[in-house]
């Protein structure tokens, strides 16, 4: 059940009525009933992937308190918590990865002339099942740092992991920011309603208006690069970006407004990350849920910045990999990810990664104008790296760019929509 059709509008006009004014005087009811319209909702996708879900949220729920429990043990604490951790580890490997795994393994055994019996799963990927791990996640690791206790109520914390807004596309949150509002008494205000009216509008001309709009010409350049110039592919992949961003931000959007009207906020997911003037800014405003949780909880731990240049070069490789490989199961993902970090080494080499933390705003004419030449170089190094991202493979990949980079980079485009003006214009 998409945000942006019929079937959605109804049912949330329902949960709307039914949260405000049935189960208004009691928070313990009116989190029960936004549970099971989560799994309600989760269920519209394939219902079978729910057990899944339930049993997830039931096993961190358990070692969330034997962790805790164990906080004088420092021995038994570390092995309840590591348990919790690769069993979680463990689903997500076993539906998203094992057959990418066993496939490469396969390959990589018949180049060296032996034969491997292995055999790939008949697995349906679970809707979400990435962002409901990683909200899990938080919650264990938060517990395990001492940040927060276990919750007693295994509705609030189901509530939590299960939140129907964010849980097919995010935002990522986090234990310590989402709980307290889930056990906090809420109540209707009109002026957050009508901006969660206005966000969720906003949200859908992007996923309609934008992303939609993009992709028919995206699918159609994509599909066939050695038909069309070096030029028009150029458009193609500016297309992409504007498409993955209206779809990915419309989405957010829309998840924020509809949460807002719950009376809970969301994570901010997306900051203005076309207005970037390096790919360290790009990273600070793209998917902020996601790079933020992969700083606080694998970059950081990893030592981060501290140590040596090098130490701090390997963490943020290990963090723009596993960047890559938490966007699907293809060596396209792991490529789209190296390269980031191909972009963001300079920066971190001459210790430049940290400069552009604040507003873009230029004093004079010419620091507008670098300021502006800036943001169009980052575009571009952000818009050829997702080539990688759209393709279904490296080697179409490299068709792509190689005739993208032949002697008709300099001819008209066969394909140059009126909204690729449009915006420019806006993002620009």
């Amino acid at each position: 059940m998409l945000f942006n059709t019929l079937s959605f509008a109804i049912f949330f006009s329902i949960v709307f009525i039914l949260y405000w004014f049935v189960f208004y005087k009691s928070l313990k009811l009116q989190n029960l009933f936004l549970l099971l319209s989560s799994l309600l909702f989760y269920s519209f996708w394939d219902w079978r992937f729910s057990f899944l879900l339930i049993i997830s949220i039931g096993l961190d729920f358990y070692f969330g308190k034997k962790i805790y429990s164990s906080r004088h043990n420092l021995l038994a604490k570390k092995r309840w918590f590591w348990l919790i951790v690769i069993i979680n580890l463990g689903i997500l490997g076993l539906f998203k990865y094992y057959n990418f795994f066993i496939g490469n393994f396969s390959e990589f055994i018949s180049i060296l002339g032996l034969k491997a019996n292995v055999s790939t799963l008949n697995l349906i990927l679970p809707i979400g099942i990435s962002f409901y791990t990683f909200h899990s996640l938080s919650y264990i690791i938060d517990i395990y740092k001492e940040k927060i206790k276990p919750v007693d109520n295994i509705i609030d914390y189901a509530l939590f992991v299960s939140f129907f807004p964010l849980l097919v596309a995010g935002p990522i949150e986090r234990a310590t920011h989402l709980l307290p509002q889930i056990q906090k008494r809420r109540s209707f205000n009109y002026e957050t309603a009508i901006c969660g009216l206005r966000q969720i509008l906003w949200g859908l001309v992007k996923k309609i208006v934008i992303a939609d709009t993009c992709a028919g010409y995206v699918n159609l350049i994509f599909d066939s690069p050695t038909d069309y110039s070096g030029s028009t592919l150029v458009v193609g992949a500016i297309l992409f970006s504007f498409q993955i961003y209206g779809d990915f931000s419309g989405y957010t959007d829309i998840a924020l407004g509809i949460s807002r009207l719950l009376g809970i906020e969301l994570l901010q997911n997306f900051s203005y990350p076309y207005f970037s003037r390096d790919i360290a800014e790009f990273w600070r405003r793209w998917h902020i849920s996601l790079s933020s949780w992969f700083r606080d909880y694998v970059y950081i731990p990893l030592g981060g910045s501290r140590g040596s240049k090098w130490q701090q070069i390997r963490n943020v490789f290990i963090v723009f990999i596993l960047i890559g490989f938490w966007h699907g199961a293809n060596w396209t993902f792991i490529v789209y990810g190296l390269i980031n970090f191909v972009y963001i080494l300079p920066l971190i080499l001459f210790n430049k990664n940290r400069e552009n933390l604040e507003i873009a705003s230029a004093n004079n004419f010419l620091s507008g104008i670098k300021i502006f030449f800036n943001m169009i170089f980052t575009f571009g190094l952000v818009s050829f790296a997702r080539i990688f991202f759209r393709s279904e493979t490296i080697e179409s990949a490299f068709i792509y760019i190689s005739k993208m980079f032949s002697l008709s980079l300099f001819n008209f485009p066969e394909i140059f929509p009126k909204i690729l003006i449009g915006l420019l214009f806006v993002f620009t």
